[in-house]
């Protein structure tokens, strides 16, 4: 069997480089007690836990989306001698788990959920007359023509989806038991482990948490890959594509969006905005005249006059992409480029006041006192206390960019439009909205996909937040403290 040829495109190799630095962190705070201290704050949290298992799910999701290959075409007349070529369409890894799963199935045009035929009325020969007619599915609802007997089937398919649902969930709640009873600082029966972090009085209750979260998202996976096999769960689109495998294809691009432009959008709204907060006098006036500059120009305009100079280059040099995915990404890593270059003056202005009320404290003016130097300060006693307000700013404007880059879609100036995004399925539903009969399933999965991907960064950037702002800390401190105090007052 001939081996593939793997594709490794930018937006791939900035999603795995980004992994492989979130993991030499994690180890980072494995070595630090300090860090380790910080985090177990946030993992103390539930909500924050619940929203960690999502956010886990779509990063994997992004991730098997982003190891792209070229499968292998056979040889011409079997010759060994031949040069071998491979497919001009590049795959991915989740294709692949989707295709041999049974879900990845595709139709001519709109079909309803759970229908039974496609969604308009089409031209069909029967015998010698031509009748107007729903025609049939290509690949869903075989051997079904009754509502009864989808009903029927659909029965049967989700007791099989729950019922495995239900066997992954008892073995990931005999993980957790086992990890309960030997972190145990005494003997414990195992039926003792397992009302420490599911009873109602739990010792563990981000444990519960976890397992709760786990538990709905394999159910509903479940349930999907069960019902998949020979129905739409949410119908297609217009070229025919299951909805739920766009959506969840979407994620990659939105995860692209939402953190290749953040990071972009990072060291110069850092860095300027240190620095202009700092030193004041004339640095400060010339960083507050670049970015009230750059505020001045419309963004949507500054965006769209980048884009199409960066289209325009692309299409004049079409010898430097071998498919046409390579150059939808191309298109989609430079669009986040220019969105975080041309983005960052909000958080630059908000660093720039918050440093201006730092750099007057006593533990600053001691510094300067000792002789630490002014990288030392602005490293060690400035950063630290904006870090807080950097992490709210990423996730608000995760959720503020993937939501731009639809009205980007909508002017034409998006991303590609043979790549898969959330942007892309709600700009096409404003006419699927406004027809007779109404075409929503599309706008559904889109918007549904958004809330939880959003919701779930939100709540676990709050939660990063309180545990690593200082000032939030003390809060925290004090009111435990009082509130320690107040129930020694009120025992008898």
């Amino acid at each position: 069997m001939t081996m593939p040829q793997f594709s490794f495109f930018w937006t791939d190799v900035f999603l795995w480089g980004a992994t492989l630095l979130a993991g030499l962190y994690g180890w980072h705070v494995r070595r630090s007690s300090v860090l380790r201290a910080t985090w177990s704050r946030v993992w103390a949290s539930p909500a924050a836990c619940s929203a960690g298992v999502f956010l886990l799910f779509f990063v994997g999701v992004a991730l098997l989306d982003s190891i792209h290959y070229r499968p292998a075409l056979p040889k011409l007349n079997d010759d060994p001698q031949a040069v071998q070529r491979y497919s001009p369409i590049a795959r991915s890894v989740l294709d692949e788990l989707l295709e041999r799963s049974g879900v990845q199935k595709n139709e001519r045009s709109y079909s309803a959920p759970l229908a039974l035929h496609l969604f308009h009325k089409e031209s069909i020969q029967q015998g010698d007359t031509v009748v107007r007619d729903f025609p049939p599915l290509l690949q869903g609802a075989k051997g079904i023509t009754t509502s009864q007997e989808r009903r029927a089937e659909l029965r049967v398919q989700l007791s099989v989806g729950v019922l495995v649902a239900l066997l992954w969930l008892a073995k990931f709640a005999s993980l957790l038991t086992w990890q309960v009873h030997r972190r145990a600082q005494e003997p414990l029966k195992w039926h003792q482990a397992v009302r420490l972090w599911l009873g109602r009085e739990s010792r563990y209750p981000s444990l519960r948490a976890v397992w709760l979260s786990v538990g709905v998202l394999v159910l509903l996976l479940s349930c999907w890959v069960a019902m998949s096999q020979n129905y739409y769960v949410l119908g297609t689109d217009r070229s025919g594509n299951d909805v739920v495998i766009q959506a969840l294809k979407s994620v990659r691009t939105a995860m692209v969006i939402g953190t290749l432009t953040t990071v972009a959008m990072l060291p110069p709204a850092i860095i300027f905005g240190v620095a202009a907060g700092y030193f004041k006098g004339w640095v400060d006036d010339l960083i507050q005249y670049l970015y009230t500059t750059l505020t001045s120009i419309p963004g949507v305009l500054l965006i769209a006059a980048c884009v199409l100079m960066m289209q325009v280059y692309i299409e004049a040099h079409p010898e430097l992409f071998d498919t046409i995915a390579a150059r939808a990404d191309l298109r989609l890593f430079m669009l986040c480029l220019i969105l975080g270059l041309t983005g960052w003056s909000g958080l630059c202005r908000l660093l720039r006041a918050e440093t201006l009320k730092l750099r007057e404290l006593d533990y600053v003016q001691a510094a300067k006192a000792f002789g630490v130097g002014h990288m030392g300060i602005m490293v060690r006693h400035i950063f630290p206390n904006l870090l807080h307000i950097v992490l709210i700013t990423m996730v608000l404007e995760f959720s503020g960019l993937v939501l731009y880059e639809a009205i980007l879609s909508y002017l034409g100036i998006g991303v590609d439009p043979s790549m898969p995004s959330f942007g892309t399925m709600i700009d096409a539903s404003r006419l699927e909205m406004s027809r007779d009969p109404m075409i929503w399933w599309n706008l559904l999965a889109a918007f549904a996909f958004l809330l939880v991907l959003v919701l779930s960064a939100n709540i676990f950037a709050d939660a990063v937040q309180q545990a690593f702002d200082p000032r939030a800390q003390r809060f925290s401190t004090r009111w435990l403290r009082r509130l320690s105090r107040t129930s020694t007052k009120a025992m008898p």
